[in-house]
């Protein structure tokens, strides 16, 4: 049978960090995720030499960041829940505010920035993925291959940072939510970008689908162009929704693939 996938052939994983996996101690478990990205491993193990470069995006946070709870307080001075929804409204009429008000006019005009937008509004997340803690390191199983892949190879994993702008969300690796012109690290990397694009064939995992993997390939797909779009190829088996946003990673299945993404099973790709 004929390979999925020929020559010059890249690998890139999105956010495959144990924060996103479904195992005791993490901060925010993606259902599946832990199973997706130990395939991923075995894939590497199986067909490590077929890929000429591997990509890792890296989720990075800190506890003071604009989608996390120790932002914004209250009228009592309470901080939101983890998965509260804060919007322009809420905002405005002093539901929610910042518990910095140097940072309340900025915070407000970037719920107004994300409504004209249109794409995600602001919800606070759980704590997750601190620059530093175990929650931020690569899936244990994944990391030794990885790891493996590099010695066999003699060539480095590329580890691209993503999240370190607190006023900003940065679901995509690509480009920030509200991006900041004053901060190259929310805006796209077009040296990272010149060098996905030199592959014939991106393959694609890691979590979540309906969120990171989502933002970042759509983001790509328009940094590539039109003609460049069939170079992305989904592993379907390898990333997994976040629990109640199921129908958000189908939703962007079927708009990538309309377009010219590829999808495949992570045992068919090289068969």
């Amino acid at each position: 049978m004929t390979a999925l996938v020929p020559a010059a052939t890249q690998l890139l994983l999105i956010d495959p960090q144990n924060d996103f996996c479904d195992i005791p101690g993490a901060a925010l478990p993606v259902p599946g995720a832990n199973a997706d990205l130990q395939r991923v491993a075995d894939l590497l193990a199986r067909h490590g030499q077929r890929f000429d470069a591997i990509h890792v995006t890296l989720d990075s946070h800190r506890p003071i960041d604009i989608a996390h709870p120790a932002w914004w307080q209250d009228a009592s001075g309470q901080m939101p829940t983890p998965f509260t929804l804060i919007t322009v409204e809420d905002v405005t009429r002093g539901r929610w505010q910042t518990r910095d008000p140097a940072r309340q006019q900025s915070s407000l005009d970037y719920v107004r920035e994300l409504a004209r937008r249109g794409h995600y509004q602001l919800l606070v997340w759980p704590e997750h993925c601190l620059i530093g803690s175990w929650g931020h390191n690569v899936h244990a199983a994944l990391f030794a291959a990885l790891n493996q892949w590099s010695r066999e190879q003699v060539r480095p994993v590329h580890y691209q940072i993503k999240g370190l702008n607190a006023g900003t969300e940065h679901y995509s690796a690509i480009e920030a939510e509200v991006p900041d012109p004053a901060d190259p690290h929310t805006l796209p990397d077009q040296n990272w970008i010149a060098r996905l694009r030199s592959a014939d064939t991106i393959v694609i995992a890691g979590e979540a689908l309906s969120h990171c993997v989502a933002g970042t390939v759509r983001d790509l797909a328009s940094q590539l162009g039109d003609a460049h779009v069939h170079k992305l190829l989904l592993l379907t088996d390898c990333c997994s929704a976040v629990s109640g946003f199921e129908e958000a990673g189908s939703a962007f299945i079927q708009e990538l693939v309309a377009r010219g993404m590829r999808t495949a099973q992570s045992d068919r790709l090289f068969a």
